[in-house]
């Protein structure tokens, strides 16, 4: 079994959702002890030593620092942060998208991730190396009629992480986004019954991408915006 993620930290935000299982689970796999984050999260007698899981909102500039400094404080470090953060609203224009519809989409897929980066950057410099991925979607650079705010928000976080990987370039710190379609997960087969869910991207592929960026393999990707679109290309 592969083990290339001995004996590092992972912070995966949005550990609970249909990809953060998958996610989660690969990390774990590779050997690296992961602190799932999310709002739900229900820390218990389950936690493991390679898995803990922690409630907090990362919408909270606070919460987000002080949940980080926590997760160093008891590990030492974070090496690898993996943003899988993010929300859609959809189904109107934008001269009809509302302005608390429009700021939610801004809140879940781009303040949460800036909070979380401003947070843990300054750790992994310290430390002077790290992995973070995001994930952004497909919308970011193909957007369509009806999911204006959900694209822009998703676009901005493209730019947000490009920023991220020119700025600590000078250290052995990455950067890079993961643009999926449609993922095969359970919210979004309840959304949509009657799609082709056989073009849909499965979330066990773009999880395994995450643990090959995190790991030596992808040492030298960096700034990446990369497409997994599987057979809905």
């Amino acid at each position: 079994m592969d083990k290339s993620l001995q004996g590092k930290i992972a912070l995966v935000t949005g550990a609970d959702g249909g990809l953060g299982t998958h996610v989660t689970q690969a990390l774990r796999d590779s050997g690296a002890t992961v602190i799932g984050v999310s709002r739900t999260a229900q820390p218990s007698s389950s936690d493991t030593p390679t898995l803990v899981a922690l409630s907090a909102d990362l919408s909270s500039a606070e919460m987000a620092k002080s949940t980080a400094d926590g997760i160093v404080a008891r590990f030492g470090r974070i090496d690898i942060l993996a943003h899988l953060v993010g929300g859609f609203a959809g189904g109107k224009t934008i001269a009809e998208t509302d302005t608390a519809t429009f700021q939610r989409m801004l809140d879940l897929n781009l303040n949460s991730a800036f909070y979380v980066l401003r947070a843990v950057i300054p750790l992994m410099r310290r430390a002077g190396t790290g992995r973070i991925v995001a994930i952004g979607s497909r919308a970011a650079e193909d957007p369509g009629s009806g999911v204006g705010a959900y694209s822009a928000s998703k676009a901005a976080l493209v730019s947000l992480f490009r920023t991220v990987a020119a700025e600590n370039k000078d250290l052995a710190i990455t950067a890079n986004v993961i643009l999926p379609g449609t993922m095969d997960t359970p919210a979004n087969r309840q959304a949509m019954p009657g799609a082709d869910t056989s073009k849909w991207v499965q979330p066990a592929s773009v999880a395994s991408l995450i643990v090959w960026l995190a790991n030596d393999a992808g040492k030298d990707v960096n700034g990446a915006v990369i497409p997994v679109y599987g057979r809905g290309l």
